[in-house]
């Protein structure tokens, strides 16, 4: 059986106009460390249809019987 855990990750107004946002990668490094692979994003508040304000990155490992 899977284990899940889900991370908000949210950028400001400023993080949208810049052409590199790096938060997640910080995240995804973090839970690699823990035994956790990543296993998507889902996008779950847009600022318009080309900008993600908010998405949930999702990790998984197995759970322990």
């Amino acid at each position: 059986m899977k284990k899940y855990e889900y991370v908000t990750v949210e950028y400001n107004v400023k993080e949208l106009r810049e052409s590199l946002t790096v938060k997640h990668r910080e995240i995804i490094d973090l839970y690699a460390s823990k035994g956790y692979r990543y296993a998507g994003m889902i996008p779950i508040e847009l600022g318009n249809p080309t900008h993600i304000r908010k998405l949930d990155l999702i990790f998984e490992k197995d759970e322990q019987e």
